[in-house]
């Protein structure tokens, strides 16, 4: 499960190097997200998808997304049950995701993520994390909007599957993170995705090494680089 992340500017970074290779964005174009410690479900989430139109080739993008993905079928905005993350297992096949996997597959970068862990009636926030680099967690996305009146507003949502080693201890699941080289795959705009494109993602996700330590108790408005700080020294 991921229900809370982080982005700063090492995020920036990542960024960078996903939409560097086209140089689509304008010189003074100004993102529509804001770098935070403490993100939440529904908030905007710097999102990275390509697309392509009449024959065209790809175009790879970076927008804001809302967190929580609406598919375009849709009523309202306010679903009966959370779309902030999608099971890997049955992504392909749920009537809410399967039409992502096959054509519209996302990346949301990011600089880790919360999990608590619950014993009794006590939670214990830890942050998960790649020390050294930040994260790509495999997303779907969707255009939708309430009316033919209105805009279209993007939407996304983060895959998840079973956790396993230490992070099993905190929680049953997390995000599946991309390594380098299976960044490309996923995006690729002219690949018809499928359940054995996403188990493909899951194989992978288990090549990134991530670490954890426990944080402070995190308020629900709280924001800041201290919320990722541990609460005793890691070495």
């Amino acid at each position: 499960m991921c229900g809370r992340f982080a982005m700063d500017e090492t995020v920036d970074e990542l960024i960078t190097e996903f939409v560097i290779v086209t140089g689509e964005q304008p010189e003074n174009w100004t993102p529509d997200w804001r770098n935070s410690f403490n993100i939440k479900p529904t908030q905007h989430v710097a999102t990275v998808f390509e697309s392509a139109r009449d024959g065209a080739a790809p175009v790879r993008r970076l927008e804001g997304a809302r967190w929580s993905l609406l598919p375009s079928w849709a009523r309202e905005e306010k679903l009966k049950y959370p779309t902030f993350n999608a099971r890997s297992e049955t992504a392909a096949s749920k009537p809410t995701f399967k039409s992502s996997v096959v054509s519209k597959r996302a990346i949301i970068p990011a600089r880790g993520y919360f999990e608590w862990k619950t014993v009794g009636k006590t939670k214990t926030p830890f942050f998960v994390r790649d020390p050294d680099h930040s994260l790509a967690f495999a997303g779907l996305y969707s255009w939708w909007r309430a009316s033919p009146d209105d805009d279209w507003m993007l939407t996304a949502t983060i895959l998840t599957r079973q956790a396993e080693g230490p992070l099993a201890e905190i929680h049953d699941r997390t995000p599946v993170t991309l390594p380098a080289h299976m960044r490309d795959v996923w995006l690729d705009a002219t690949v018809s995705g499928d359940q054995q494109l996403v188990d493909a993602a899951v194989d992978t996700s288990r090549q990134v090494e991530l670490d954890l330590y426990e944080v402070a108790p995190i308020g629900r408005d709280a924001d800041g680089p201290e919320l990722i700080e541990p609460v005793k020294p890691l070495f």
